[in-house]
């Protein structure tokens, strides 16, 4: 069976890690479809990806096979785990990047044994490409491993609710634009940062260039941007800058 192989990774595309990933696949499965993604998550940046697999990973038809690679503890005690969930499969290190998929009711899960000869500094190409190669040529998912019921779940930072009514959130991903993707879900009125408070509006064209906006992003989280410019920049924003808006209609 030839199937669909997406590729994650923070390995950038100067250096030959991808294709070297790329090569196990295709020698283990002539014909597979290997999709790229991106590359480009920042060094070690495990919640940037894991946001990331949120956006996507359903996006594919059932049967599609998620590699994801950004592994900081790669060759520590962390397991290296195979996933299915929801008709996909999802294969990477258990370190939180995959906690989209196992969120969802019904999920198994295994943990991948580490060969040998394995390169402690490279289990991407000796690890993680080998099982989703396997399962790519129809392996069962408990042949890879033995069922792991304890894989690591990280989180997107809840909302607080504050005395007055109002919800207080936080920037949780800055995208390459410079918009502060933030955790409040759905919202109308204004939102305020600092003592600054921004106007919701409906897209990007309804504010001149240069000026402050928030809107609801396509995944459906409150986002603050500068038209044709970077909020991140012109307000000084950081994963975890704190914001709060008093006219949320629901929040996560």
């Amino acid at each position: 069976m030839q199937g669909t192989i997406t590729l994650l990774t923070d390995f950038g595309t100067a250096d030959g890690y991808v294709a070297e990933l790329k090569g196990v696949l295709m020698t283990s499965v002539p014909g597979v479809q290997v999709v790229d993604l991106s590359h480009d998550i920042s060094p070690h940046a495990i919640d940037d990806a894991r946001l990331a697999v949120a956006r996507y990973w359903r996006r594919f038809p059932a049967g599609t096979i998620h590699l994801v690679v950004v592994d900081p503890g790669v060759g520590s005690e962390r397991r290296a785990l195979a996933v299915a969930s929801d008709g996909r499969f999802l294969v990477g290190p258990d370190n939180g990047v995959l906690s989209p998929a196992l969120l969802l009711p019904g999920v198994e899960v295994v943990s991948i044994p580490i060969a040998a000869g394995a390169a402690p500094t490279f289990h991407g190409r000796d690890v993680f490409a080998p099982a989703a190669a396997a399962l790519a040529r129809s392996a069962r998912l408990d042949s890879l491993g033995v069922p792991c019921a304890d894989p690591v779940i990280r989180r997107t930072p809840e909302v607080q609710r504050e005395a007055d009514g109002g919800l207080r959130g936080e920037v949780i991903l800055i995208d390459r634009f410079g918009n502060a993707v933030t955790n409040l879900l759905g919202a109308h009125g204004e939102l305020l940062v600092g003592q600054r408070a921004i106007p919701v509006r409906r897209a990007y064209a309804d504010v001149a260039p240069g000026e402050v906006v928030a809107l609801v992003g396509s995944s459906g989280l409150l986002e603050i941007a500068v038209r044709d410019g970077s909020a991140a920049m012109t307000l000084g924003l950081t994963r975890g800058s704190p914001v709060r808006c008093a006219g949320i209609d629901r929040h996560t």
